[in-house]
């Protein structure tokens, strides 16, 4: 019986038509602005975006921190919500990198809003860190999947405008967001200043992201990729997965989300478990067990030995993530898994080493 992986569609595998589209990859020397694959992915995203320029990166985190630190200089403070991935799940990169502090800021389901910001707002004081950036994640992980509504994103916009702020964009699951939020990607691009993009998620391919802004920002962003070790030479090889997502994988992120609503619907059911289906916007299904049953860790150590796997994100909170890898048939089997876990209440020990397996992509 094969693993039925959920915890994240960073497993996800190149589809043929992907791998045939890397060996065929026309490369060059994308240091010196010569790999014509890497040109067309970053003028294609640039013209889907309406931004000026973008720079190709090796992963989500390494163009998030390009944005920070071509924004940002030492001293500076960044403000996100506290569920947010660039404070929490990225090493510390701001500070290590560029000498920025993370304010966290409590918002609604990881979303913040300009009331939010502004109940937050220091005055410029010698005595306070240089407020410089606003960073929103779109989707909202930790927030359940969702996606910021456009005018949430422009009022946030407006708010950072009037205070002499940057927005950046943590897009990991871009696309996913701008499908559940019923929005262009161009609609989106003109709230923020910079959004990275993230391909080796529900797009499929195996490693890469893309950060975009204005001229200027990228050609301090293309300083921060060298100074970061990510300078990269025959990355067509790369970028040709990522220009095959584009063409192909776009519109099958609904089927995605279609699936994580059917198995949302499909666990709400079985006693032990908390759910809302109607919560579930995008591909990311997180619930509760009730904690007089077990804790997120037994269920999901449980659920592995029958080779259904789910990630704990808290003492009682688990996520399953839908991605092209896995199927309605799969779904069905890993929600009968759990039925049949939940009834017998039979629980793997619980995980000694439980805070390290939480994980937030």
């Amino acid at each position: 019986m094969s693993i039925i992986e959920l915890r994240s569609d960073t497993f996800t595998q190149p589809t043929p038509g992907m791998r045939q589209a890397i060996a065929n990859a026309v490369c060059g020397d994308d240091m010196l602005g010569e790999d014509p694959t890497v040109n067309d992915l970053e003028a294609r995203i640039c013209q889907m975006l309406g931004k000026e320029a973008a720079v190709f990166a090796c992963s989500g985190t390494q163009s998030n921190q390009m944005g920070v630190w071509a924004q940002c200089r030492t001293g500076d403070e960044l403000l996100i919500e506290e569920g947010g991935h660039i404070a929490n799940y990225e090493g510390g990169a701001p500070a290590v990198l560029g000498g920025v502090s993370c304010r966290k800021i409590r918002g609604t389901r990881g979303m913040l809003s300009a009331d939010v910001l502004q109940a937050a707002w220091r005055p410029i004081n010698q005595h306070f860190t240089p407020t410089r950036l606003v960073c929103v994640e779109n989707t909202a992980n930790l927030g359940g999947g969702v996606a910021y509504p456009l005018k949430q994103l422009q009022e946030i916009r407006d708010w950072a405008q009037s205070h002499g702020l940057s927005v950046h964009m943590d897009g990991a699951r871009f696309f996913n967001a701008c499908l559940a939020g019923g929005y262009t990607p161009a609609e989106v691009a003109e709230t923020c200043d910079t959004i990275s993009i993230c391909f080796s998620k529900g797009l499929g391919c195996p490693m890469g992201s893309i950060l975009v802004g204005s001229k200027e920002v990228i050609f301090h962003a293309r300083r921060a990729r060298k100074i970061f070790g990510g300078a990269l030479r025959q990355a067509g090889i790369v970028a040709a997965a990522c220009v095959y997502a584009l063409d192909n994988h776009l519109d099958r992120l609904k089927v995605d989300h279609d699936n994580a609503q059917f198995f949302a619907r499909e666990i709400s059911t079985i006693p032990g478990v908390i759910i809302d289906p109607a919560a579930v916007e995008t591909n990311l299904v997180y619930f509760e067990i009730d904690p007089s049953v077990a804790t997120a860790d037994q269920v999901a150590q449980t659920l592995a030995r029958r080779k259904v796997m789910v990630i704990p994100l808290g003492p009682q909170r688990l996520r399953a993530c839908t991605h092209l890898d896995v199927n309605r048939d799969a779904l069905q089997r890993a929600a009968d898994s759990l039925r049949e876990v939940m009834t017998s209440r039979t629980f793997t020990s619980e995980c000694t080493t439980q805070a390290s397996a939480y994980s937030s992509r």
